[in-house]
């Protein structure tokens, strides 16, 4: 791992983090972690392999960053301001799935980089999986689902909000 995928993973983290205490869910706050995810995705995807039991292995990763996205999106609280803006309050549970995710992925690259990798290989040909690209597409789309289903749950949620506390004005009665 080089030192910017250090600097990627840690500033996904403190997205997160830094909403504990609560932060207002500005579009900004809601497009950065998809611009960081999506560099990544350009810079490491370089396809699907579907070869043996490749697929299978990156369809589950899509459904553990599923449903980590779901776990940390819906366990955020999500309260309005005085201003009527939402602000994004990360519980335990929210924070810790969050990390939980981003810290196996990058576990899993460190083990696999100091020592893990003939155990991998091993594992990997027991089970059907025909390439190392196999493992780097299910991380990679790991991250890039759980990143994007937590944004839209936290961006549809925080919509809901805005609309309960400024609801379009009723139309005018046709005379």
């Amino acid at each position: 791992m080089s030192l910017l995928d250090y600097v990627l993973n840690a500033a996904l983290v403190l997205l997160v983090v830094r909403q504990i205490r609560g932060k207002r869910l500005t579009t900004r706050q809601l497009l950065l972690p998809l611009v960081i995810v999506g560099w990544a995705a350009t810079h490491y995807l370089r396809g699907i392999p579907t070869a043996g039991n490749d697929l299978l292995l990156v369809v589950g990763g899509i459904m553990v960053g599923l449903l980590f996205g779901l776990g940390s999106g819906f366990a955020t609280r999500l309260l309005a301001d005085a201003d009527g803006v939402p602000v994004a309050k990360a519980t335990g549970l929210a924070a810790s799935l969050w990390v939980i995710g981003i810290g196996a992925r990058l576990g899993f690259s460190l083990y696999a980089q100091h020592g893990g990798a003939p155990t991998i290989a091993r594992f990997s040909a027991a089970h059907g999986i025909t390439s190392g690209e196999a493992w780097v597409a299910a991380l990679v789309l790991m991250s890039l689902v759980e990143v994007v289903t937590r944004t839209v749950a936290l961006a549809v949620r925080s919509g809901a909000i805005s609309r309960m506390l400024n609801p379009a004005p009723a139309p005018s009665p046709a005379l």
